[in-house]
């Protein structure tokens, strides 16, 4: 594939848009019942059909169905998987769940970037899209032979679920939304800063800070691999100490790191070998990763009512898609704007310390 980068863009678009749609039926499936592993299921078959026409793909039109597959396949996934966690756990503190499937996540993505490294580097980039055809296919089996644990009653009795549960569904008070709106509003910011940590931070290294030189490619990768590195290395331990605390506390733990690590880069732009302060915010940026993961969505299945929790999980999960969008666009017109990444780093900081606030006021009783 030869595409430009506005081709490239529209398609991303077109997938996070697709996501949205297919996020919001996911989640009023499992809403009404649907078992967790048939999302789990038709995300396996959509992803494998989305490597085939990665693979095959020659025109703009063959990479926008790519894409196309590739966001119904997120969509339907993460409401169902997250749904899944709680429900599979039975005696077992659901945020330790969390907090394990999280450093399953975390593995997976640093696997995923070696491959892809590796492929890139041999000239055979396409290789990714045929180990993750393998893995697929590994998991659809998987689930034939032995479904996510679902103790909820099954979709064929919809009508009975119905029937039974209306009074219940009734008396749930139309301000749920407003409940978790708080939680919508950390886990945009602090997905947007997932966002540029991926992305505009290697920018920012590459064009430089105001006194920081400008640093090679090399460096920026092995930046983003000491991320990766140190997400895996937190994640279990972090998730798991606090599964001992409410989740308040996680949420203003992460806050206060993103905004400690923001400060950091900030500074990093005045300091000629600022690069290495770079690396150093690294460690509460990671901390801070490792502490939101689990605390939010665990925030989310507490906070939302009985028979709104996939269409909730389907609102947090969609926090991740549109940071992904909305973050590095203007942070890149930031960047272009001022030169450096200290007032995109501040703007961070500063929203982090208002999101520790609206966690502390808002977020006491989860």
């Amino acid at each position: 594939m030869n595409f430009s980068s506005t081709q490239i863009g529209k398609g991303i678009a077109l997938a996070a848009f697709v996501g949205t749609i297919a996020r919001l039926i996911s989640g009023r499936f499992l809403d009404i019942g649907l078992k967790c592993s048939w999302p789990v299921r038709w995300t396996v078959v959509l992803a494998i059909l989305a490597d085939l026409c990665f693979i095959q793909a020659g025109n703009f039109q063959e990479y926008l169905q790519a894409q196309i597959l590739l966001g119904l396949a997120a969509g339907f996934y993460w409401p169902a998987v997250e749904l899944a966690v709680p429900l599979s756990c039975g005696n077992y503190p659901s945020m330790r769940g969390f907090s394990l499937v999280r450093s399953a996540d975390a593995l997976g993505m640093s696997l995923g970037a070696l491959f892809g490294t590796i492929s890139a580097l041999v000239g055979v980039i396409k290789m990714v899209y045929i180990l993750d055809i393998i893995w697929m296919l590994f998991v659809l089996a998987w689930l034939i032979v032995s479904p996510i644990t679902d103790r909820r009653i099954n979709f064929t009795n919809q009508k009975f679920i119905s029937k039974q549960t209306v009074i219940e569904t009734e008396t749930v008070s139309s301000n749920w939304i407003l409940k978790i709106l708080p939680l919508l509003v950390i886990s945009f910011i602090a997905t947007a800063m997932f966002a540029l940590l991926q992305s505009s931070l290697s920018l920012d290294l590459v064009q430089g800070g105001i006194f920081r030189p400008p640093v090679t490619e090399t460096w920026c990768s092995a930046l983003i691999a000491i991320q990766l590195v140190l997400l895996v290395v937190f994640q279990w331990p972090v998730g798991r100490w606090l599964t001992d605390h409410d989740v308040s506390f996680g949420l203003g733990l992460s806050m206060l790191g993103f905004s400690v690590g923001s400060l950091l880069l900030c500074i990093s732009t005045f300091l000629k070998y600022g690069v290495f302060l770079v690396a150093l915010a690294q460690v509460p940026l990671s901390l801070s990763i490792a502490a939101f993961l689990p605390t939010a969505t665990e925030a989310i299945i507490k906070v939302s009512p009985k028979y709104r929790k996939g269409i909730a999980l389907a609102f947090f999960s969609q926090c991740f898609a549109l940071s992904a969008v909305i973050a590095p666009v203007l942070a890149g017109y930031l960047l272009d704007l001022y030169g450096n990444g200290f007032i995109l780093w501040s703007i961070m900081s500063l929203a982090c310390i208002f999101m520790l606030a609206l966690n502390k006021s808002t977020i006491t009783s989860y």
